[in-house]
């Protein structure tokens, strides 16, 4: 992949296109570079060298791993199974989807957000573990926001997206909710492979994401349930379960669900999360290993073992992090990783000194969910920081969402749905950690214009 920078949103959040190409265009344009085309079989560390999976080795002064994440699956081996992870997952999908009348999607991230609002012509059934939609990103209240999105048809052509990857009534455990829209009828509602790139931004964008039926979309949430077993139309006929095949009817594969709920369907879609992809690094090395699976690095990138390097989700950051910032396992904060390592492994080499680079201060991320520019800063959902926050919010329905996170009256974080304008605002807002107390409730007043307010 190669991107392109556009414009600087603000001081921390950036626009840019990203297109994947050939290697030879870099190589083209880097003489001093060359793209060897193998897995990697063994690091030595001692020895500062990698052997690749084609027998060659490889020695080096420094090295940097970038080998990212692999999807979390719920079953492996399973053919009617399917992880989205990189290019040719994302192609798999798509071939698999355009003869499929329905499909069940497990997970409650970024891939599982994007596909129940992009997926049309095929019946979807979204198990989600927690009380509301897009638990990773949002809280309640947003997932209300977003909800009725579900219910209409998508626009006819959405406009070019380009930026960095970078009342809430919940349902009752084991509830669900049923979101249809088609072109004929009224919207209603009730009760990656392991060693491919990350997809990036707007992945989907060009991509036909359509099933076998004519209804434009229909999607049920199973809240706070998961996949108890999974289990093929050949095993079912071999299990007393044979009343199964009359209750859901004659599908490839079912799903049973912790809330006692059992579908059929021609495939599933596990959106589960990801693993830090550390094999084949560990064996024979002494990498000091994270809680959640990623090699450690401090503030310079560096792992425990010398002259090694690790960037992106393969990594987890264990330096003193800024009150202001987490790591998240995004195609974002692996962009910015990735460059700052390069620059710590030059100024290594070079023996200069190197600086904590500012897009670790704040966190921030741009994406677009639903049809939904989403700016995501700070502690958006008040991470780590127990119950003495309050926040503020403004929603008007199908427009924005506008929730501000407050501790001792300075502003932490933020969630900005829809084109609300307001991101290099709250940005300078919680950079600056001005005393916002004497504002109260104004600070979200539709009719006072914040952006000059403050500027």
């Amino acid at each position: 992949f190669s991107t392109v920078l556009l414009s600087k949103v603000s001081r921390t959040l950036e626009e840019f296109d990203v297109e994947e190409q050939p290697s030879s265009v870099l190589e083209e344009k880097f003489p001093n570079l060359t793209i060897i085309h193998s897995a990697v079989k063994s690091l030595h560390t001692k020895s500062h060298c990698v052997e690749t999976a084609d027998g060659r080795v490889f020695g080096y002064k420094k090295l940097c791993i970038c080998s990212g994440a692999r999807p979390k699956l719920l079953t492996q081996d399973n053919p009617y199974v399917l992880g989205i992870r990189d290019t040719d997952s994302a192609q798999e999908f798509q071939k698999r989807l355009s003869k499929a009348k329905r499909i069940v999607i497990v997970g409650n991230g970024g891939i599982a957000l994007e596909l129940v609002y992009e997926v049309e012509g095929c019946e979807v059934i979204w198990a989600v573990k927690d009380k509301a939609i897009g638990n990773t990103f949002f809280d309640a209240g947003a997932a209300q926001f977003l909800i009725p999105s579900l219910e209409a048809d998508k626009p006819q052509a959405a406009a070019p997206c380009k930026r960095p990857r970078y009342t809430t009534e919940e349902a009752a455990p084991g509830g669900s909710h049923t979101f249809t829209a088609d072109r004929s009828s009224q919207a209603y509602g009730h009760g990656p492979t392991d060693s491919g790139s990350a997809l990036g931004p707007d992945w989907h964008e060009g991509i036909a994401l359509r099933g076998a039926e004519q209804v434009s979309r229909r999607v049920s949430v199973e809240y706070q349930c998961e996949v108890e077993k999974i289990f093929t139309s050949e095993v079912l006929h071999k299990s007393p379960q044979q009343t199964l095949r009359t209750e859901c009817g004659d599908w490839p594969v079912y799903v049973r669900l912790t809330n006692a709920k059992t579908f059929g369907c021609d495939f599933v879609v596990s959106a589960t999360g990801v693993v830090p992809n550390t094999e084949p690094f560990l064996q024979g090395n002494t990498f000091v290993v994270a809680d959640d699976g990623g090699l450690q690095v401090d503030d310079h990138m560096m792992t425990s073992e010398p002259d090694v390097y690790a960037a992106g989700d393969v990594c987890t950051a264990c330096w003193e992090q800024s009150p202001l910032w987490q790591q998240m396992r995004l195609w974002t904060q692996a962009r910015q990783m990735g460059w700052y390592a390069g620059r710590c492994m030059a100024a290594h080499s070079l023996s200069e000194p190197v600086e904590l680079d500012f897009c670790f201060e704040l966190f921030s991320h741009i994406t677009k969910f639903f049809n939904y520019k989403v700016v995501l800063l700070g502690k958006f959902n008040g991470q780590g920081l127990g119950p003495d926050h309050e926040l503020l919010v403004r929603c008007t329905k199908g427009q924005e969402y506008v929730k501000v996170v407050l501790s001792g009256g300075r502003m932490v974080g933020a969630v900005l749905i829809g084109e609300t304008d307001l991101e290099e605002t709250f940005e300078n807002l919680i950079l600056n950690q001005m005393d916002l107390t004497p504002y109260g409730e104004e600070l979200l007043n539709p009719d006072i214009d914040i952006e000059d307010y403050f500027d």
